[in-house]
């Protein structure tokens, strides 16, 4: 296949895409946005994937690509959605089974983390790219994660959290989506500025607008939160050894408030993590997604095809004979 067919799903929509396995990047005018009621039925959640799957021009017996947050059975395709506030209609059923009678006829279709998507998407394409261990985060209305060795997550090990998710940490004794999330800044702000808690305070964009005109309490929430944040990940960077930490997501928009509170809270945690931990966690570069809309679907297409290699993107061989095909492998030229 030179097109690969794929979805990205998430909490409030559904985007379908071709990705070109020569350029190895979507095609442009083949993306699909559609949104999707996480609160709706079965039934309707299904149809609004098989709905933006159909508008692509996908050939028959395609291999599909399907990116989902979690919890999934990623190798059943079950979805085990239970007491998390979305998708709960698809918990115990057959996603997979249910996406074969909506998509066009597909050979089969691969599901992954979403995370680890973005992470294997920017890997390939990304600011991740030829790295030998990545840790890529991605911050929306929570916290996502994805521990890479070469372009394969690592969800098994003393050197990551339970799963290869940082949401699975605890920070001063909290869950770390008590502290750092859509609604924990949120809530954050509106403490700290004596909002009536009755009324609805400012969301995350419009908090970090706020710090950088000076108001002192949204600066206030996102130096708290995001040194937390680092403060948190320290640790395990230490144990991981990353060359690189990306980060994703919607709150990555505000990389020039985030990023150096991330940063800050990474060095002090690494001051308490033990001995050798700030080498590492200083050695180790930050960096903003360089494809934070195309990643997720990059990594999918890979994915389906089941590329987990350790080229990044559109590496040249010695002689300079151009660009290495879509997934191949170093020393693959004949």
């Amino acid at each position: 296949m030179t097109r690969v067919p794929v979805l990205e799903i998430g909490g409030t929509h559904v985007t379908a895409a071709l990705v070109d396995t020569r350029t190895g990047l979507p095609v442009s005018d083949s993306v699909v946005r559609r949104p999707v009621s996480a609160g709706a039925g079965a039934e309707e959640i299904l149809d609004s994937f098989g709905g933006a799957a159909r508008r692509l021009a996908a050939p028959d017996r395609a291999s599909w690509g399907v990116a989902v947050p979690g919890p999934f059975d990623y190798a059943a395709g079950i979805g085990r959605f239970r007491g998390i506030g979305k998708f709960e209609s698809l918990h115990g059923v057959d996603v997979g089974a249910e996406l074969r009678d909506r998509l066009p006829h597909p050979r089969d279709i691969s599901f992954l983390n979403d995370a680890d998507a973005f992470a294997v998407g920017e890997y390939h394409r990304g600011a991740a790219a030829g790295r030998d261990r990545s840790v890529c985060i991605t911050l929306g209305t929570g916290v996502g994660s994805s521990f890479l060795k070469g372009a394969s997550p690592v969800t098994e090990g003393p050197a990551v959290p339970p799963g290869g998710r940082a949401h699975r940490i605890a920070v001063d004794g909290l869950p770390l989506e008590e502290v750092i999330s859509r609604r924990a800044i949120r809530a954050r702000y509106a403490r700290a500025a004596g909002l009536d808690g009755r009324a609805e305070g400012p969301d995350v964009g419009a908090i970090a607008a706020l710090a950088r005109e000076a108001d002192p309490h949204a600066a206030a929430t996102i130096i708290g939160c995001f040194t937390t944040l680092g403060r948190a990940l320290a640790p395990w960077c230490a144990a991981f050894r990353p060359d690189v930490m990306v980060v994703g997501g919607s709150m990555a928009a505000s990389w020039d408030l985030i990023g150096p509170a991330l940063r800050s809270g990474l060095t002090t945690g690494a001051e308490a993590a033990g001995p050798g931990a700030d080498t590492v966690v200083a050695a180790m570069d930050l960096s903003p997604a360089r494809r934070p809309d195309d990643a997720p679907l990059i990594g999918a297409a890979h994915w389906a095809l089941g590329r987990r290699t350790e080229c990044g993107p559109a590496e040249t061989d010695p002689v300079g004979a151009g660009p290495l095909p879509f997934g191949a492998h170093r020393g693959d030229r004949p």
